[in-house]
This record gives C-alpha cells, structure tokens and sequence, in this order.
C-alpha cells in the first residue's frame, strides 16, 4: 500500500491525532478559496472534446496488474474514446494496442480474458501479443503487404506499483513522466469486478467522492450511522488528492499508544490520481475505479476490487473482502451516482450558472483548478 511518506502525506498517527482534534473540536479540514465551476462545463461539446484531448496526452491508469495476472491476459475497453486492447506478452511485459485490424478496421478482441492470439472476427487476420501481424487468410490476395509494418498500433504502457498506466500521445517506451506510487504487491488477489453506466459528465461523478459535506443529509440511512459529517482530512500530493473518512470506531484507538496506532480498518482512505481515477481503500480491500467519459453527459465507470493482505494478527478472507464491497453499496455509492444523475438534470436549466465550491470542497476545488489550468495550457 502506498507510503504516506513517498507521496508527502500524513502519517497514520498524526492522521489520528488530527482527525481525533476535528472530532473532539467539531471540526474540519478546510481550504482556502471557492471555485465556481461554470455549468456548461458539464455539458459542452468542444469542452468536453479538450478534456479528452488532455487525457490522451496524461498517463492514465487503465487497470491494475493483477487484472492481467498471466500470459495470454487481455483487457479490451474504449479509454479518451479510442477503442483499447491491452495484454500481457509472452515475455510477461504489458502491452496497449489501438483495437483496430490493420485490415479493415475491426476490433480484433472484446471484453476480456486470456488468448494465445487475437484473431480478427471479420476476415481472421490473426496478431501475436505483441500486436505483430502473423496470419492473413488468402494473402495472394494482397500482394506487397509487409506483415512487419502491419501489426496492431502500439500505445505507450507501462507496469509501476501494481498499477498499468496507457499514454495515448507518447511513443512506447517512453518513460512515464510522471510520479508514480506503490498501490499494490504482486500476491494480492483481484477478486471482483463491476462496471456502472450513468447519465452524468464524468466531473459530477468525480467531485461526489471528494467531501463529507454531504454525509449526514445524502447518506442518513445509510453511511452517516457508521461514520462522520464533515469530518475529514483532506491532503495534496503532486496533482493528486487524498481524501479520508473516518469510521465512529476511530474512537477505539484513543487507549492505543500513539506509535501503535493504525488508521487500517478505522477510516476510508480516497485517493484521486488526476484526473479520473479513484482508488479508495477500505478495511479489507482496495478498489481501483476508473471514471471514463464517453460523452458530455455519459460515464462508463469500472472498478476492480482487491484484497489486503493477510497480517501478522489477522487473516483476511475473501468473504471478509466482499463484505467491504457490501458496505460500500450500502452506505451509499448508488446515492452519491443519483445525485450525480440528478445534478446533470439542472445544469441545462436557467438555475444556476455556475456550481459553487466552498471550503468544506477543498480537493474538488483543487480537482477544477488542476483541470483549468491544464486545459487552459494546450489551447
């Protein structure tokens, strides 16, 4: 798991300590300035075609390594709106290909799963993992073709702390230019996944993830009698976020010595790894969410679910794992995706002209700033 100290984070005591000082005072963490976020940012075309741009220039995480946990693995989805095939070879090396036969333009591989080759189902041009060209059924019928020249369109990926990142605009083999972090260790399972659709811009899906501010009167019946309202630290760390929410048993580690305490199990951890990928850590499992636009008002959402390791004093089970992934359902994911649903709904209307952020939003605002800026270079 992530090294507080390698990203310039709190460390789990004075995360305690500072959360046990909020609690005791009825306090929060708090930023420093407003933004107010115009609302046809959320559905406009031309901005929502620069914030694709943008994320065809980043290194974005497309999965964690252990959703390609052999040779022949393969993951197949549309990321920045380019269709995306994504393997490990047979040197065990992660590979992005652009899914689109050399041919004739057919997606050469759907879904998921473990192949020796992808086979185009149109007319069975066949490709290796590494994307090269190895069969063309009737290749009299297309003299002068140079299979070297014709293999799959390779994007830069690379393999970093558990973690597979896809770089649309860079060459492969470039190196990632950006900080990367240790999420994960190579013995830890993936047990689930899920994938959501929502009538919503991607930004509103986003900015739901970010605050307590609304816990007490969104989540009522569902997060709030486990947790807090409005308590919560909220850290930077390079373009990123760290947002946590602390659990009522928090109250536990009040007659733990200091440099005994753990925040594990006593708090979700929320990290936003800009732009739209959310890693969220809770008691006995990590989620990896991936929050993909595909249009003005259309999110595709997928999230891959993987256990903690056992520990010296605990053995963590499968089942411990799934019951994580019930809690976060119940305690209200499906809430904060309706609200997002719900907002999207009015931002075409006169009501507003602008989404105000105050300082109980200290990282969406950090989140829109980032974003601002960075749309605001590539013009």
């Amino acid at each position: 798991m992530l090294n507080p100290n390698a990203a310039g984070l709190l460390s789990d005591q004075d995360v305690i300590d500072r959360l046990f000082k909020h609690i005791d005072e009825g306090t929060t963490d708090l930023g420093s300035e407003q933004w107010k976020e115009p609302v046809v940012n959320y559905t406009s075309q031309a901005r929502f075609d620069q914030e694709i741009a943008l994320l065809r220039r980043r290194p974005i995480v497309f999965c964690p390594s252990a959703a390609l946990p052999e040779i022949g693995s393969y993951i197949t989805r549309t990321a920045a709106g380019t269709p995306l095939l994504v393997a490990r070879g047979r040197d065990k090396q992660v590979r992005a290909f652009i899914n689109a036969c050399r041919h004739r333009g057919m997606q050469v591989a759907n879904g998921e799963g473990c192949a020796r080759s992808f086979s185009c189902p149109y007319h069975a041009w066949t490709y290796d993992l590494d994307g090269s060209l190895k069969g063309v059924p009737g290749a009299d019928g297309f003299p002068g073709l140079d299979l070297a020249a014709n293999g799959l369109v390779e994007v830069a990926a690379w393999e970093s702390g558990g973690l597979v990142y896809v770089m649309q605009e860079a060459q492969p083999g470039s190196p990632l230019p950006i900080a990367v972090y240790d999420f994960f260790t190579p013995d830890q399972v993936l047990f689930h996944q899920s994938k959501t659709e929502d009538s919503a811009n991607w930004k509103l899906l986003t900015e739901t993830l970010l605050e307590g501010y609304h816990i007490k009167s969104l989540h009522r019946e569902s997060f709030f009698p486990y947790g807090f309202d409005n308590t919560n630290i909220v850290e930077s760390f390079g373009e990123n976020s760290r947002v946590i929410y602390p659990f009522k048993r928090i109250e536990k580690l009040r007659s733990v010595e200091r440099d005994q305490r753990n925040i594990s199990g006593m708090a979700t951890l929320v990290y936003l790894l800009f732009p739209n990928v959310s890693i969220a850590v809770l008691s006995k499992h990590t989620s990896v969410t991936i929050i993909e636009p595909i249009s003005p008002t259309e999110t595709h959402m997928v999230s891959y679910h993987i256990k903690h390791r056992d520990t010296e004093n605990a053995v963590i089970t499968l089942e411990d794992a799934r019951r994580d992934i019930d809690f976060v359902n119940q305690s209200g994911q499906a809430e904060d995706r309706e609200a997002a649903r719900a907002i999207q709904e009015t931002v075409t209307t006169r009501a507003n002209s602008h989404l105000t952020f105050g300082y109980y939003e200290k990282a969406i605002v950090a989140f829109h700033q980032q974003l601002h800026h960075m749309l605001a270079d590539q013009e």
